[in-house]
């Protein structure tokens, strides 16, 4: 076997007819003996585990699902072994039954490569109905108006004059948020008057109690005098006031030069 320097190269076929010494045999990956390049197949070397790796699959014909047959093991026993425990005849008419074109009286059965699929109803067909207006598309469908969800609600709750207060939906809290800003402006604008009407009131005390009228007198008004009023003259130079009309003239004939015209 193999040549004097590399005594080691090379071994015999497994065949008992051939026995060829082959330099680069082939090992069977089945019943791990060595081959040469013409029996190196399961086949021709008749091969006893062969069949040890293989896959064998079997359709039950009752939920029509997959057994698998178990190596060096006999199929009566794993047919008996999936029907005891994992057979559901339900099953067999939802794995059988085969998907058909929704257009009335079309019997094509949609398949992989006859299958078209609606943009606007999302709905499968087969490819003669594939268009519009050969399965009655109803259109796309509607979206709310300006991409804002919340539009439906309030259009829906203008509808609806009196709500329910005891309903947490979506469809009372835009109504109860309108009321509650009305509310917060009439509290503003109400509050807005109490503070201009003390503010006038505080200036009318801040002059002492003293108001011009259009006459040229002066009402002034006690504090404990309640609704009493005393009538002042006006003096048109120097704006005093005097209670006696008398004493108005002798102060203009005294300071201003005797006239009471202001110049």
């Amino acid at each position: 076997m193999g040549t004097p320097l590399f005594p080691g190269l090379g071994r015999h076929c497994s065949v008992s007819d051939c026995k060829l010494l082959d330099f680069l045999p082939f090992t069977c990956d089945r019943c791990d003996q060595v081959f040469c390049l013409e029996h190196r197949s399961y086949n021709t070397h008749e091969c006893p585990n062969a069949n040890q790796q293989d896959v064998t699959v079997l359709i039950c014909p009752l939920c029509a699902k997959s057994v698998r047959l178990v190596p060096n093991e006999d199929p009566n026993i794993t047919w008996e072994s999936h029907v005891n425990t994992d057979c559901d005849p339900s099953n067999y008419q939802a794995a059988v039954k085969k998907k058909r074109c929704p257009v009335p009286r079309c019997k094509e059965t949609l398949g992989f490569s006859n299958t078209i699929r609606c943009r606007d109803c999302t709905k499968e067909h087969c490819l003669k109905h594939r268009f519009g207006p050969d399965h009655n598309c109803p259109g796309p469908q509607k979206t709310n108006a300006g991409g804002f969800p919340f539009v439906g609600l309030f259009q829906k709750n203008k509808k609806d004059s009196k709500p329910s207060r005891n309903t947490c939906g979506p469809s009372w809290w835009p109504t109860s948020l309108s009321n509650a800003a009305s509310n917060v402006r009439a509290s503003a604008e109400a509050s807005m008057e109490k503070l201009s009407i003390g503010a006038t009131q505080a200036f009318h005390k801040a002059k002492d109690g003293m108001a011009p009228s259009s006459s040229g007198h002066v009402e002034r008004v006690h504090p404990k005098s309640g609704p009493n009023k005393v009538t002042l003259d006006i003096c048109p130079k120097c704006n005093k006031a005097f209670r006696d009309p008398v004493l108005l003239v002798k102060h203009v004939e005294r300071d201003h030069g005797g006239t009471s015209i202001a110049k």
